[in-house]
């Protein structure tokens, strides 16, 4: 990724000129040359201690266990409470800090070696009570390969480590590739040399540890109940009984957080001024949600950005209120290709063709939030640039960003329809997000649809049942996902597309390749990709992939996301620039 840590040029140029025209006066700070809404480059970090702060949100995390947690929002929970060997400061999108680990892992000149110290005296919260080692990474890394817990992320970036395909097949107790010579060290052996690779997915949750001797009854059951009774090594806890059972935790309704009694301030570079974090889930109406925290008091948004019209109001009347974040991600409609009719490439070259993705856009806030996209890396990512930057690869099919319905029907007489419609009488089933902004881009997807004769069946429903009950499980059969998106994992250009587009990371469940993408040259490109080094042979090997992949039209790219963050104005909020939203351990009140 560049390492941009302050609002994307585009972006602050667009929101000036709102600024401008709202209020008739500049939109810039004399003194320190930022924008209205950016997030300055260096925030301040030092707060007031105690209070209970609340945060709204419009549905609930994908998942409570932090070992198969891969959404936003709940990254935003997961960090607040587990420590992963390494972790992202608020500043820094680019480069993770030791977290429990003790310093930057040592990656050996052929990528097959990586080895960590870890700190020796991190407790886990209560009923465990004991200090986390070496082997309760080992455990938690593990148990992303079992089927009961089913991380989404584990064979992308750590299934190269030797004896993962056996561990996961059930021929291993363990990943012999993991050895924990002491309790303060943990090695990692690879068959191929992606240990760059694996050493940046360090710094997601799943090396946070977990107590074997705790959770293993909870990872028999099928779905494993770790989640529900699980332990942290964070400053927070979710609030549980004396037994570790989550009473913190009513899934759709509320998340507690509550200070762990084990945290050590000295082992750790967060701050946690908070006493409490309440979590209120179910605010369907966001823009009622998002009215109630500019008008309230110790709130912020969680899993939800303010729709188009409240922005606008907050850019011209109470811009300190907002924090517009380069997200690193993107937003597409995925097209199911393992599925009749887009398993037919001629058809999904025409859906795009015709598709309005500048109507799109205008859904969640029109230019305010980000440019359209037209490839799969995101700018701020590296790649991005190599594969063509914001004037896309060169593919015809997304040269409009309104549309153009004459290509899209010669696309479609080239993909077997004669009339340049489609004449099948199916209904596709369309599964998007019900509420706010997500609505409006589902219900404008589907007419995009009908203008070339198909038929979506569009059910609405919760954003974390979208993904978790529809769009991440196969078996579902979802024609069309309309409001899927993905943020990079790490900073390098294969976290945009690898889980997102590799056919040997479709998974039965937590899946998030979305359009089921299983196209043998792509695989092969990457599998050699994995082991490029060096920066700008790794953007170039990448930028090459996801021309590949736009070439194949799986999905429709239309906004290259950022982030409207909106707090009451007695929060002192810190965003976490990684993570695109408030950073929970080091966000105060007043």
């Amino acid at each position: 990724m560049n390492p941009v840590t302050r609002c994307s040029g585009v972006l602050a140029a667009l929101v000036a000129c709102l600024a401008v025209a709202a209020c008739g006066s500049s939109s810039s700070d004399s003194d320190t040359g930022t924008s209205v809404g950016a997030v300055p480059e260096t925030q301040t970090l030092t707060g007031k201690t105690g209070g209970s702060l609340k945060v709204i949100a419009s549905s609930d995390v994908d998942y409570i266990d932090p070992g198969a947690a891969y959404y936003q929002f709940t990254f935003m929970i997961s960090y607040a409470t587990q420590r992963p060997l390494y972790s992202f400061g608020p500043d820094d999108a680019v480069d993770a800090v030791p977290d429990l680990a003790t310093k930057a892992a040592d990656v050996s000149s052929d990528g097959k070696t990586v080895t960590v110290e870890i700190k020796p005296n991190v407790k886990f919260s209560p009923p465990v009570d004991r200090a986390a080692t070496s082997a309760d990474v080992k455990y938690a890394i593990e148990r992303g390969f079992k089927s009961t817990v089913a991380n989404g992320y584990a064979g992308a970036y750590f299934g190269d480590l030797t004896g993962a395909k056996a561990f996961q097949d059930g021929k291993a107790n363990n990943i012999t590739g993991i050895e924990t010579p002491t309790d303060t060290k943990i090695v990692f052996n690879l068959d191929r040399g992606t240990g760059g690779v694996l050493a940046g997915a360090l710094a997601l949750p799943l090396s946070a540890p977990v107590p074997k001797e705790y959770a293993a009854k909870f990872d028999a059951k099928n779905p494993s109940t770790y989640g529900v009774n699980q332990v942290s090594t964070g400053p927070y806890m979710i609030e549980a009984d004396a037994n570790g059972k989550l009473t913190g935790y009513e899934p759709g309704k509320m998340i507690k957080l509550v200070r762990n009694p084990n945290w050590d301030r000295a082992t750790d570079y967060r701050k946690a001024y908070l006493d409490t974090i309440n979590v209120e889930e179910g605010n369907d109406d966001t823009t009622v949600a998002s009215r109630q925290i500019l008008q309230g008091n110790a709130q912020i948004n969680g899993d939800f950005g303010p729709p188009p019209p409240v922005l606008k109001q907050i850019v011209s009347s109470t811009p300190d209120q907002l924090a517009l974040t380069p997200s690193g991600g993107i937003r597409y409609v995925s097209l199911n290709t393992s599925m009749a009719p887009f398993d037919n490439l001629n058809v999904r070259k025409a859906v795009l063709a015709a598709f309005d993705r500048e109507a799109m856009r205008a859904t969640r806030g029109g230019p305010l939030l980000g440019p359209i996209g037209n490839h799969f890396i995101p700018p701020g990512i590296g790649g991005f640039d190599e594969a063509g930057g914001l004037n896309g690869t060169g593919v015809d099919f997304l040269k409009y960003p309104k549309g153009n319905l004459t290509l899209a029907k010669e696309y479609m007489k080239k993909g077997g329809f004669p009339t340049g419609m489609y004449t099948g009488s199916e209904k596709l089933l369309m599964v998007g997000t019900s509420g706010g902004a997500a609505q409006k881009s589902a219900e404008l997807a589907a007419a995009q649809f009908e203008k070339l004769g198909f038929k979506p069946k569009l059910r609405l429903v919760t954003q974390d049942a979208m993904y978790t009950k529809f769009c991440n499980t196969p078996k579902a059969d979802v024609i069309i996902c309309p409001n899927v998106g993905w943020l990079k994992d790490f900073s390098d250009p294969q976290t945009m597309l690898d889980p997102t587009f590799n056919g040997k990371n479709i998974v039965p469940v937590n899946n998030s390749n979305w359009p089921l993408l299983d196209n043998e040259a792509i695989n092969s490109a990457m599998d050699k990709a994995e082991l490029v080094v060096g920066t700008s042979a790794r953007n170039k090997a990448w930028a090459d992939i996801d021309r590949q992949i736009t070439a194949q039209a799986p999905a429709i790219p239309w906004i290259w996301d950022d982030s409207p963050n909106i707090r009451s104005t007695d929060v002192a909020g810190v965003i976490n620039k990684f993570n695109g939203n408030w950073d929970l351990s080091f966000t105060s009140l007043k």
